[in-house]
């Protein structure tokens, strides 16, 4: 049935694709991240889950804003999302638009700015989210204060999103899952529709995207070489240091590797940063001298752990960003995504996105049921301007 519904739509013209209803348009995405629910039957997945083993052995921001957490309710309720929007110098702007595009008072949003010198951008970015009415009154914006370099390579990437995550925790700990989006990601769906189509699906899992089953232990040489992340302990950011020597590859547990973009449920990230269990702190101090760890670290705690090992779904829910938007629709179909990346700075294709699927207006948040009033012509609450993207 989903499939003769994808051939019908592949069918429709690309203007009436774009203006699908909100209740369509989760229902295809439900029917989609649905599918993706069957991995346990998947034959891949199995070979994956065959080739683990069974065992192994203050808050500092810029502006301070009272939360207004929202209940839970009852299990059918939708899901709260904890986004986590990061940018380097210089993008600010974009972080901001990011921010409006994927904004929903039930969901939380801890903006970054990753720059050791960027104080004057960041306290900018501050005020504007302040100045926005919106945020205020649902208090679930918040900006970190102090920064720090990050070499996007290194240990101090990862170190960035565990610090990230756990500041959400800290914030509120009613959240369900944590999202990670850099300044060039952006939505192929509204919030209305994303939070429609997780409602039904269990809290526990995991959307990480795998490359392999397992590291060969034999040819994999980034796991073998040693580097030196400076910009762990620098205020400015500083390429790697590649050792000469190298290391055998470690024999209690199997190495995963994946996409670094990813979506974890909050259980997951409680046991990363809690750590009841001593693995992930074991882990940690391996990948503090490992290239890229944020491409193996969370698949290799999950596919190592008993507790999460069937809560992974292999899909990190992003697809490449489209050349234009007519052939946007086909990509995410195909891909299963619910993000695209990486846009430049100025891509027109943000403004057809805000204008054919987000209905977003310029400097505006885009349109849910949240608003007092949806009406273009109205003067909702989340359809008031402001002075920045």
């Amino acid at each position: 049935m989903s499939m003769m519904m994808l051939k019908m739509l592949s069918s429709w013209n690309w203007r009436t694709r774009v203006r699908l209803s909100v209740f369509v348009a989760a229902a295809l995405l439900l029917l989609v991240v649905g599918f993706l629910c069957s991995r346990f039957d998947d034959d891949q997945y199995r070979t994956l889950m065959n080739n683990i083993p069974d065992d192994h052995s203050n808050i500092d921001t810029s502006t301070t804003i009272k939360m207004i957490h929202p209940s839970k309710g009852r299990p059918g309720d939708p899901p709260i999302l904890a986004y986590w929007i990061f940018g380097f110098r210089g993008e600010s702007k974009r972080m901001l638009r990011l921010l409006k595009a994927v904004y929903h008072p039930r969901n939380q949003y801890l903006l970054h700015l990753l720059d050791g010198d960027g104080d004057d951008e960041r306290m900018e970015l501050a005020v504007s989210v302040e100045s926005e009415l919106v945020f205020q009154a649902f208090g679930n914006v918040n900006v970190v204060g102090k920064s720090y370099a990050v070499e996007e390579s290194g240990a101090s990437a990862l170190s960035a999103m565990l610090h990230a995550s756990a500041l959400l925790l800290r914030i509120s700990p009613l959240w369900d899952w944590f999202f990670t989006l850099s300044s060039s990601d952006y939505p192929l769906f509204t919030q209305d529709d994303i939070l429609f189509a997780l409602t039904s699906l269990p809290r526990d899992l995991n959307f990480v995207g795998f490359t392999n089953s397992t590291v060969d232990r034999n040819r994999h040489h980034n796991f073998n070489r040693i580097v030196v992340d400076p910009s762990l302990h620098l205020k400015q950011a500083t390429p790697l240091y590649y050792a000469v020597e190298t290391r055998e590859m470690p024999t209690t547990f199997d190495i995963f590797q994946g996409s670094p973009w990813m979506v974890l449920s909050r259980g997951f990230m409680e046991h990363c940063i809690k750590g009841w269990d001593n693995f992930p702190r074991k882990l940690l101090m391996y990948y503090a001298n490992v290239v890229s760890p944020l491409e193996s670290y969370f698949h290799t705690v999950l596919c190592n752990s008993s507790e999460f090992r069937n809560t992974i779904v292999n899909q990190d829910l992003r697809c490449s960003a489209p050349i234009n938007v007519s052939n946007y629709y086909d990509n995410l179909v195909n891909k299963w995504a619910i993000f695209a990346r990486p846009f430049k700075e100025g891509d027109p294709t943000l403004d057809e996105l805000d204008r054919d699927i987000l209905d977003r207006q310029p400097h505006g948040m885009v349109r849910g049921k949240w608003c007092n009033n949806g009406g273009h012509n109205s003067s909702s609450s989340c359809s008031f301007n402001s002075s920045t993207n």
